[in-house]
């Protein structure tokens, strides 16, 4: 697989064979150009056609993509430390950034396909000039760039979910905490609430006012998403993953995931391999 890199990016010629283990921690973009492809985002199948813009955040959580004879897009990985310090920056970024995690596919406007395809091919442009001076100075600006287009195309198509500065104060705070960590010792609401002095109730409000989830989903999102991030490392023990995200024991880890995932940890482990 031909694979132009830098820290904070790179791009790919084909998703099929990507080795989820290789790269931890990046997210995945993928813009399709011609042709259609099809996969699965933990139990729940997506089916892309051209002019469809896909943000992966977790890849260990996707499996059986499928393409068609004609398929063509544009893929790229951004280093997840990059996206989320963008998402925290403004309000509307912690806003689509959310929603995006529950449905990974836009659907853009010719106008927007445009705007995103010459975005990605001069970022892959520019990503193999590696004698320039200060290349990274500006990569960091043409992907500054083209996440804040991301955001402008989905906001426009998001006009419900604009809320006040006061309760995307409480929103960014409770984000800010999931990506401090925080999740990891605590997967209480009262424990959030009381660090934000609010009541859980408000907490889960908010929540559901900017992105039609309760506060608990957040803290389950951010928890799996670290739990299949551990798994893809076969190094570590389910015994050691239990213990660094803080169950009490490891069969009430494998419970918490069976129950969430679908399957037990050592099945979710064995079809990573395999992909």
């Amino acid at each position: 697989m031909e694979r132009l890199e830098w820290n904070k990016l790179f791009f790919l010629d084909s998703i099929i064979n990507y080795d989820v283990t290789e790269h931890v921690g990046h997210v995945i973009h993928i813009l399709c150009m011609e042709g259609s492809m099809s996969f699965f985002l933990q139990d729940v199948r997506y089916n892309i056609v051209a002019g469809d813009y896909v943000i992966l955040t977790n890849m260990s959580l996707t499996s059986n993509f499928s393409e068609s004879k004609d398929y063509h897009a544009i893929i790229m990985g951004i280093s997840e430390p990059f996206v989320t310090s963008m998402a925290m920056r403004n309000n509307y970024g912690v806003i689509g950034h959310l929603s995006l995690l529950q449905n990974p596919v836009m659907k853009l406007s010719p106008h927007d396909f445009q705007k995103c395809s010459r975005d990605m091919e001069r970022l892959r442009e520019r990503l193999a000039d590696e004698a320039h001076l200060f290349r990274e100075e500006m990569l960091s600006h043409l992907l500054m760039a083209h996440i804040l287009d991301l955001y402008d195309i989905h906001a426009h198509g998001q006009a419900s979910y604009q809320i006040s500065e006061y309760t995307a104060r409480f929103l960014r705070q409770f984000i800010e905490l999931l990506y401090s960590g925080e999740y990891i010792r605590h997967r209480d609401l009262s424990y959030y609430a009381s660090r934000l002095c609010i009541t859980p109730h408000y907490l889960s409000e908010i929540c559901k006012k900017a992105c039609g989830k309760p506060a608990t989903y957040w803290i389950e999102r951010f928890t799996l998403h670290e739990i299949a991030n551990l798994l893809c490392q076969k190094e570590l023990s389910l015994t050691e993953i239990a213990n660094r995200m803080h169950f009490s024991s490891v069969s009430y880890f494998s419970r918490y995931v069976q129950k969430r995932i679908g399957v037990y940890p050592t099945e979710y482990r064995n079809n990573i391999a395999k992909k």
